[in-house]
Order: structure tokens, then sequence, then C-alpha cells
């Protein structure tokens, strides 16, 4: 019985479903990992103030947020230089986020549960989140205009939320004309100087044109000197506040408002305001530039850049491997030689993507991008346009590595169409080319846009062949701006693969990295599931469009 039930497939149908729910399994517990340890960075975290006084010291207060525990069993601790005062089986530590970089010199400390004499959560305890040295944790005295102090006690915390509002509204702006406005003039002045370069080398430079670019400059900097003078006006009033505050050692300290971001007091917040901290902390995680290293700020220009090069990249993929697989399947003489392409084109899918990045350094950077400088923009030698890594070249390379994947869907899904179809098509008075374009190419649009699926899944993880071809730790710039010709594709870019690795890898404070890194690697994820679930609605639609067809 035992025999014919193994000649009937059923072990192998439950082995098969077998090791697909444990596939999947193990994914979902992938993700689920990665968005608790992601996500659970955003969390309003209560501060803490520990009362601690190891065996060399006096009693000290310790302010921060507690991170993380760890067990070190007896005979590790003591090797480790440590006394176990209760004589147990494990030391219990806790990683403490202090905060206050300037002062201690890092963000973190490992205290241990053995000296420490009690600890709470005072309500006036604040976390002030600043631009430069990460976060302050400590607690608010005074508030101070032009060095006078117009607010103090409880009255200082309303004071300073009325004036940080107003410091970060004019922050904004200070950034708005410098983005901008700055950024526009800078850009006119250096096609100005390009023309000029262009115009010498043409030895087309004479009076006439030395009149009018002069003019041209001149307009250019007296648009400067009005920026400029603004900027200067904001700077000078968002300089006028500063804070008031005392760290955990009841240290005074000055910090200037506008280096701050914002500021909190977890301990009294409820559920519902931390609740909507959150929400604001993850939105703001989504839609502002990176600061200190990338470690702190958002991660908005690695998600442009992603999903900005994997559309670059379908375009210009979808229409080759389309016409590569047409060809293959529908034009070629079906013999020795196109059994040796179909194998070169299945062996280019195993091919290690960072050969691939060499292939693009080399190729398209050093010798299309080079020709493309000489002959069409001497004026900006010896500087680099095209003949430098940059956007367009990121996507040609991954273009070219996912190239296979979708010759073969596409060929897969024309030999799934029968013979009659053409055959009645032609019967119909059409022409070939008309029977392919108008019949064939409909009804195998399903596997063209699955074969775009795996392309943009592969795509847009890739780091290695970026690393070589465009992507940076931080780029200055987005590659799509408001100036002409408003998509720049010799722009270098970020991607959020990269920043992954340069934060998790690259990074001089490892602790505060680590939850970026899970959040960051979420986001990559939700990414690629939210442009293959695009492009799975499009195959679906135009599935059901040729089901009857097929059939």
């Amino acid at each position: 019985m035992m025999k014919a039930w193994f000649k009937s497939g059923s072990p192998w149908i439950w082995m098969t479903a077998g090791a697909v729910s444990l596939n999947l399994i193990l994914v979902v517990g992938l993700l689920l990992l990665i968005a608790v340890r992601g996500l659970g960075h955003f969390w309003p975290a209560d501060i803490i103030e520990y009362r601690y006084q190891d065996r060399d010291g006096p009693e000290s207060s310790i302010v921060g947020e507690a991170v993380a525990t760890s067990l070190l069993p007896a005979a590790q601790a003591r090797a480790a230089g440590h006394e176990l005062l209760d004589n147990g089986e494990y030391l219990v530590q806790h990683l403490v986020k202090t905060g206050n970089r300037d002062i201690l010199g890092s963000d973190f400390r490992w205290i241990q549960q053995q000296y420490i004499h009690g600890q709470s959560t005072p309500d006036d305890l604040m976390m002030i989140e600043r631009r430069e040295w990460g976060n302050f944790y400590g607690r608010l005295l005074a508030v101070k205009e032009d060095g006078q102090v117009i607010a103090q006690g409880e009255q200082a915390w309303l004071a300073a939320q009325e004036k940080l509002a107003t410091v970060l509204d004019q922050h904004d702006e200070i950034d708005s004309l410098q983005d901008h406005e700055v950024g526009a003039i800078n850009y006119e002045l250096e096609r100005l100087r390009l023309k000029q370069r262009a115009l010498e080398l043409k030895n087309a430079w004479n009076d006439a044109a030395k009149q009018e670019f002069a003019a041209q400059k001149q307009a250019y900097e007296k648009q400067y000197q009005v920026i400029q003078q603004q900027i200067g006006k904001l700077s000078k009033e968002s300089k006028r506040y500063s804070l008031v505050v005392a760290e955990a050692g009841q240290k005074e300290i000055s910090l200037p408002l506008h280096r701050v971001v914002k500021m909190t007091r977890p301990n009294t917040m409820s559920v519902l305001d931390k609740c909507i901290e959150y929400i604001e902390n993850f939105a703001t995680f989504v839609s502002e530039e990176p600061r200190e290293a990338n470690t702190e700020g958002g991660i908005f220009p690695a998600i442009f850049g992603t999903v900005l090069m994997v559309m670059l990249m379908a375009v210009v993929v979808t229409p080759f491997g389309v016409i590569a697989a047409v060809y293959l399947r529908e034009y070629a003489k079906q013999g020795f030689i196109t059994r040796v392409i179909r194998i070169a084109v299945n062996n280019l899918a195993g091919v290690p993507s960072i050969v691939y990045g060499v292939f693009g350094l080399g190729f398209f950077v050093y010798i299309i991008g080079g020709n493309i400088d000489r002959l069409f923009f001497p004026e900006a030698a010896p500087a680099p346009v095209f003949g430098t890594p940059g956007l367009l070249w990121a996507s040609l390379t991954l273009a070219l590595m996912t190239l296979p994947v979708v010759i073969v869907a596409t060929e897969e899904g024309l030999s799934r169409i029968p013979k009659s179809i053409r055959e009645g098509s032609l019967a119909l008075g059409a022409t070939k080319a008309e029977t392919l374009w108008r019949t064939v190419l409909p009804m195998a649009s399903p596997a063209i846009m699955t074969g775009l699926i795996l392309a943009v899944a592969r795509a847009a993880g890739e780091v290695a062949p970026l690393m070589l071809v465009g992507v940076v730790k931080l780029a200055p710039t987005l590659p799509l701006d408001g100036n002409f010709p408003y998509l720049h594709l010799d722009r270098k870019f970020m991607h959020l693969g990269f920043h992954i690795y340069d934060v998790g890898f690259q990074s001089p404070n490892v602790e505060a990295a680590r939850p970026l890194v899970y959040a960051t690697s979420l986001l990559l994820v939700m990414v690629i599931i939210g442009l293959n679930m695009f492009a799975i609605s499009i195959r679906n639609n135009l599935r059901e469009k040729y089901r009857a067809l097929e059939n």
C-alpha cells in the first residue's frame, strides 16, 4: 500500500507543499524581524534617570533611553575584569542611549544592574534632537533671546516650543532659498562659463560676446546679492534664541535654538501622543535628507534615487529584451547558432553582478561617456560630464544585467501562443510585422511584464555594480530638479541598498546605525514590493484582456 502511495505522487506533492510553506514562514519571519527592529526605532521611548555608583567612584546620575539588556555569564564577566557582587550566574548589563556626545564623547553606555541604586522617569526630562552631535538628554532651565532670559521653569518649555516653531520656519525658508534660488543661480553661472569656454574654443569670443556675458553675469550676481541678504537676515533672526539646559551632572549648557530640530518630553506623553509622535518620526525619516554621516535625519534622496534608477532601467531593458526575444523566436533560423545564443543568454543571467559593474565602468563610463564628452562637451574639459559614473550609466548597467531575464520570459510567452493565431492573421492579409505588433506581442504582454517584474526585483536590490557606476554616500542634489534639462542623467545619486551598506558597515557610530539599517532594509523591501505590485496589476489586466484569444 505504501508503494502504491508513493507511485501516486502524493508524497512529492506534500513535500513540495511543505517546502513552500517553510519558505513562506522564513520570509514572513524575516520581514517581521526587520519590521520590529526597524520600526521600533521611531517610538518615543521614556527617558530614565539612573542613580548609579560603581565600585571606583561616587554616586552619579545617568540619563537616557534604555536600548537593550544583556546577560553576561559569570565566567566570561570575571575574565573581562568585572566583579559580581551577588555571586550570581549572570552579570546583567543595560545599554543606555545617553546622547550628549559633545559632552560624554559617545552616544551609548553600558551600565551594570548591580551598581544601579534606583531609577525613575521624571516629567521634566527632555530629549532635544540636534542638527549636530546627536540627541541631548537633560532638563530645560530657561529660554534666552539676545542673551536675556525671557522664560524660566515651566514657562520655559512653552516659550521654547513657540520659538522653535518660528526658528524651524526660518530654517526651512533658508534651505529653500539656498537649494532653489541660489542653486539655480549657480547652475546658470556654470552654464554661462561653459558657453564662454565654447566660444573661446571656436575663436568666437569677441567684444560683443564679452559685453553680453558680462551683463548676464552682473544680473545673476545682483540676484545673488539680494538672496544672500534675505538669507543673512533670516539667519540673524534664527540665532537670537538659545536654550539653557542642564545635563545629567547638572552642568548648565547653552544650546543655540537654530541647531535644534525637535524637543520632546516622552515621560509626559500619553499613548495617543506617542502614536502621533511615532507617525511624525516615520514621516520625517522618509521625507528628509540624512545628517550626521547618514546616522540621523531621513533617507528621501535614497528612496528617490532607487525608484528613478529602476524606472529608467525598465524603460531601457524592456524594448531591447523584447526585440531580442522576438528575433530569436520569430525571425532567426532555429539551428546551432541560435541554440548557442540562447545558452549564452542563460549563462549571462548567472554572471556575478560586480562583473557587470566593472564592464559598465570600463565601457559605458570611460569609453562611451569619454567620447561623448570629447564630441559634445569639450568646453567642460578637463572636468568630465558623462565620462564619470552617474545615473545614466547605472541604469544602463542594470539594464544589461537584467536583460537575460526579460529575453527568457518573453521567449516563453511567445512560445505559448498557438501557431494557428499567427496563421489566421496572415490568412486575413496581415503582414508578419503587423501580426507580431497587433496580435502576437499583445498576447505575450503578460509574459513580458513577468520578465520586467523579475528584472525590477533583482535590480532594485543590487549594490555591488552601483558602487562603480554612479551611487554615492551623499548626493548634494537630486537628479531631478527645476533646472533645465530637469532630468540630469550625468549626476550621481543615492540608493537604498548602498545606504544600508554605508550605515551598517562604514558608520563610526555602530549602535546608532543598527536600527537605521533595519528601517532602511524594510523600506527597500517595501519599495520593491510596491514596484512589483504595480507591474503585477498591469500584467493581470493584460492577462484578462487577452484570455479569450488564448482560449
